[in-house]
């Protein structure tokens, strides 16, 4: 059995937005995921980090984040106001320490809307909405400009599993091209630290996706 792997969506819709939110509150799985981007952010040496998330979403990451670390500086970045606006009550009484930054990954210029330089910049399921390798590409070369040397990346995102016979959306692609995308926007040794919801056979748009760190 084969068959087509991805997904639409109606990110500036409210209606649609909510809906979204309300049906991926984080599973076990992807609260480990949370804890290991948390854990590579924990690796600088710094004392009290600049974050920035890619693709803020509802919010989920960063108030896991935020609940467990008091250190942080978090800034989000989405294109969606309505997203934004979920992730505030989501985050409710945390939604003080998060600064809230609209702008488009599609546009070349998101890293001068930024209130801060980061010392981490961090992402979950979001890349691979942009839709194509060359998008995504665009974000990795922006990020390593971005960062200071000893900054990290880590994207955790859907990935094209080796082996399937599955067709993927284009934003969604194999582990070994997003490494070389990394190195060729000048990251020196990205690794995939690893692969949650393994199914290559019968795979769902919610199953396959890696955990992406590059140290600059």
């Amino acid at each position: 059995m084969a068959g087509f792997v991805g997904a639409q969506h109606e990110f500036h819709d409210a209606e649609f937005v909510q809906g979204w939110a309300d049906r991926f509150v984080p599973s076990p799985p992807r609260l480990v995921l949370f804890d290991m981007v948390h854990a590579e952010i924990r690796r600088l040496s710094v004392p009290e980090p600049n974050v920035l998330e890619l693709g803020l979403g509802p919010g989920y990451m960063a108030r896991h984040i935020l609940e467990r670390d008091q250190a942080l500086r978090y800034e989000g970045l989405d294109f969606s106001a309505v997203f934004i606006d979920v992730a505030r009550r989501i985050l409710g009484d945390l939604a003080p320490r998060v600064t809230f930054t609209q702008a488009d990954l599609l546009d070349q210029s998101w890293p001068t809307r930024l209130t801060r330089r980061p010392h981490a910049i961090v992402s979950t399921w979001a890349l691979h909405d942009l839709g194509s390798q060359h998008a995504v590409a665009d974000v990795y070369a922006r990020s390593y400009e971005t960062l200071p040397p000893g900054g990290v990346l880590v994207n955790g995102d859907f990935i094209k599993p080796d082996g399937t016979a599955w067709i993927y959306e284009p934003g969604r692609f194999e582990v070994a091209r997003h490494l070389e995308l990394l190195r060729q926007a000048g990251f020196a040794d990205p690794m995939s630290l690893h692969h949650f919801e393994v199914e290559a056979d019968n795979p769902t748009a919610a199953q396959n996706y890696a955990c992406l760190v590059a140290m600059k």
